[in-house]
């Protein structure tokens, strides 16, 4: 099963070609996004058949193990494929609980950057994406810091998560935006505004959660009548609705285990009709 049908590709950045069907490593790691995989072996196998469909695309972030899954894409797919832009997210804490804390903080983020270089392997980070802004530092002078960390040659290219509208032009008074990830899926929507503003300027949207842990909202009994009518699961329908919602999209369904994955791709092929989409988006 590949990808080498499918000609939907999105130009991060304006030169960094992906399709538009990325993968999402969150789930390379321990129960709650820490710790080690409790199979080791499988992650990697998981990792290698992501290339082998064609995926170019692969997002992570330093804070998931933390550092486990940075760490076990830099020692399972280094050297990487000329092609590959793996994306990485910097910017949150985790604490013996699993809370997720904001560290906007500028000498942080440096610090953060040389981490995810060592752990990754490269000289320079394809996508670097502020995780989340921190509500205790200013958030012009976060982005600055990876304005400048770009000049650096640390980073190509940077992106955002979390963020408003208005975060989003502050942002790009400063530096080109490459990328924006928030939550969406077809069950949440409530981030349209951010994937408005980002069709208008060219910014590529990376929905986190895409898939919504199976909760579609008011959406499920017509995902289900899809799902049946293309003898496709719910999610495959899920993920079909966000590729054909928007051209500037770019899923990144996770999972740890082959089978999913290669669900996951097969819904890259699936076309959903004018009416179908209708029902989705009204």
């Amino acid at each position: 099963m590949t990808l080498e049908n499918r000609s939907d590709t999105f130009d991060i950045g304006g030169d960094l070609t992906v399709h538009r069907l990325g993968y999402g490593a969150m789930r390379l790691t321990g129960e709650n996004i820490i710790g080690e995989p409790d199979d080791g072996e499988e992650a990697r196998r998981v990792l290698h058949e992501v290339i082998a469909t064609g995926t170019d695309l692969v997002d992570t972030a330093d804070s998931y193990g933390p550092a486990v899954s940075e760490r076990l894409i830099g020692e399972t797919l280094h050297p990487y494929p000329e092609d590959l832009v793996v994306a990485t997210k910097g910017g949150l804490l985790r604490n013996d609980e699993g809370d997720w804390i904001p560290n906007g903080d500028p000498d942080y983020l440096r610090n953060a950057v040389l981490g995810s270089l060592d752990r990754l392997r490269v000289d320079s980070i394809d996508l670097y994406q502020l995780h989340r802004p921190d509500p205790d530092v200013d958030f012009e002078e976060s982005v600055r810091t990876l304005a400048e960390l770009k000049d650096d040659g640390k980073i190509e290219h940077v992106g955002l998560s979390n963020v408003s509208v208005d975060q989003i032009d502050a942002a790009r008074d400063i530096l080109d935006v490459a990328t924006v990830q928030n939550r969406f899926n077809v069950g949440d929507r409530e981030q349209e505004d951010v994937l408005e503003a980002c069709e208008d300027a060219g910014i590529g949207f990376i929905p986190w959660y895409p898939l919504g842990a199976g909760d579609l909202g008011d959406k499920a009994d017509a995902v289900e009548e899809i799902a049946d009518a293309h003898d496709a699961t719910t999610q495959q329908i899920a993920l079909a609705w966000l590729l054909h919602r928007s051209e500037v999209i770019l899923p990144i369904p996770g999972t740890s285990s082959v089978d999913h994955l290669h669900d996951n791709v097969a819904a890259s092929r699936i076309d959903l009709s004018d009416d179908e989409m209708s029902r989705l988006n009204e």
